[in-house]
């Protein structure tokens, strides 16, 4: 590729078609990346008020994964999210050693044992949304993609179920995957913002006068300790707002991601009704072959050489987890879905090094219980009348708009 065809290409990034299905894009650049010149926002930022950053761009699984893992060299601090009039995430745009003091009190109450105990209130959620699944048309990102995380999370913070229906219209524009005005994005924003500072300081204030709070995740982020430290109710307020658009916005994706897989591949679908111990692997597959989350940015805190390139203090670098994915280097045949890939273990779809997500595992159980119960429930995952509309507005994620299917129950009406 000449100068001209990179520039060109890498004008494409940002083009609803490639955000609908960048990966031959990403084929055609990585022989000669990293290269410089990609324009994109940051999430968190408000397009029309903020403005975009020229990032270099990796992506081989070597660069992106070498940098992910150097975490002093790329820092993920974020200056324009957090000059924006947006709240600036937790955890995500922390660097050390504030990212491990931060992570060490949050994991005492965003505990593993806490995530397993969730399991039975998923499963009833699961339950009550597979009941209405039948065969009839039925657009899955609107009624059970986005419905699940988003109960899921309003349960585990203990917040009324009833401002679940917020959830994903909230973390759609904070994230970018939807399409807005830079008005309507950053009234979006304020309003997410000053819910969680009523909701985070009611129960603070409840808990200070000795009234009994309920035992929820909100809570246990208040009371988590770790060598002494506590968070800060402005850092507890940034950390549930963190966990609404970044957590409940790639489960929403890779729950739709799923289902187009089980709809498309009736073969894979047959495996795992017959085995469905196979449901750990086809996550993982899918984590790999169309994961959400594509790309985040990183930025040099010294010169730093990877590759053939030349990266100087304060430039912008792009990683895209979801290009490294697609490495043939790594996966062989990588455009192929194989739940019998021996090193599923190195999907980066979820991060390494200290950024690895926290709330994968909450992200596995809601996948994991859906599944079980559409496997359990009936023997048919299809297309509706209508065709799938892929998310455009931004390559932050990678997953549907609208996916309209049928779900057969021949067992139910045999019985």
């Amino acid at each position: 590729m000449n100068s001209s065809d990179i520039a060109a290409s890498l004008g494409r990034l940002t083009a609803p078609s490639t955000i609908a299905d960048p990966y031959p894009l990403y084929d055609r650049l990585r022989p000669v990346c990293p290269v410089k010149g990609y324009s994109d926002y940051p999430p968190g930022t408000v397009p029309g008020q903020d403005d975009p950053v020229s990032a270099w761009v990796l992506l081989s699984y070597e660069h992106v994964a070498q940098a992910a893992r150097d975490h002093r060299t790329f820092s993920s601090g974020d200056p324009l999210q957090e000059a924006s009039s947006a709240p600036t995430l937790m955890l995500v745009n922390h660097d050390n050693p504030e990212h491990d003091r931060l992570r060490g009190i949050v994991n005492m109450g965003f505990s593993r044992k806490r995530m397993e105990a969730e399991a039975p209130a998923v499963e009833k959620i699961v339950q009550e949304l597979v009941a209405d699944l039948g065969p009839e048309d039925v657009d899955v990102m609107e009624n059970l993609a986005s419905v699940l995380p988003a109960r899921v999370m309003v349960h585990l913070l203990g917040l009324p179920a009833a401002d679940a229906d917020r959830f994903r219209r909230w973390a759609t524009a904070f994230m970018l995957s939807a399409d807005m005005t830079a008005e309507e994005r950053q009234a979006s924003n304020e309003e997410l913002a000053a819910y969680f500072v009523e909701k985070v300081s009611a129960m603070a204030q409840a808990s200070a006068a000795g009234e009994t709070v309920p035992d929820c995740l909100m809570r246990a982020l208040m009371e988590a300790e770790a060598d002494g430290e506590k968070l800060s109710i402005e850092e507890v307020i940034r950390f549930c707002i963190t966990l609404v658009v970044a957590g409940a916005e790639t489960t929403t994706f890779l729950i739709g991601n799923l289902l187009y897989n089980l709809a498309t591949m009736p073969h894979v679908h047959q495996r795992l009704k017959a085995n469905p111990a196979l449901l750990g692997a086809f996550i993982d597959e899918t984590l790999r072959h169309s994961g959400p989350p594509q790309r985040l940015f990183r930025i040099a805190t010294e010169d730093v050489r990877v590759g053939e390139a030349d990266i100087k203090r304060g430039d912008w670098v792009a990683l895209f987890f979801a290009a490294a994915n697609h490495d043939a280097s790594v996966f062989p045949d990588p455009d192929k879905f194989d739940m019998d890939r021996p090193n599923l273990n190195k999907q980066l779809t979820l991060g390494v090094g200290i950024h690895h997500c926290l709330g994968s595992a909450l992200a596995k159980l809601e996948a994991r219980v859906l599944l079980e119960g559409i496997l359990a429930s009936g023997d048919d995952v299809s297309f509706g009348g209508s065709f799938p509309v892929p998310q455009t507005a931004s390559l932050l994620n990678h997953g549907f708009e609208r996916l309209v299917l049928r779900f057969g129950h021949s067992q139910r009406e045999a019985a």
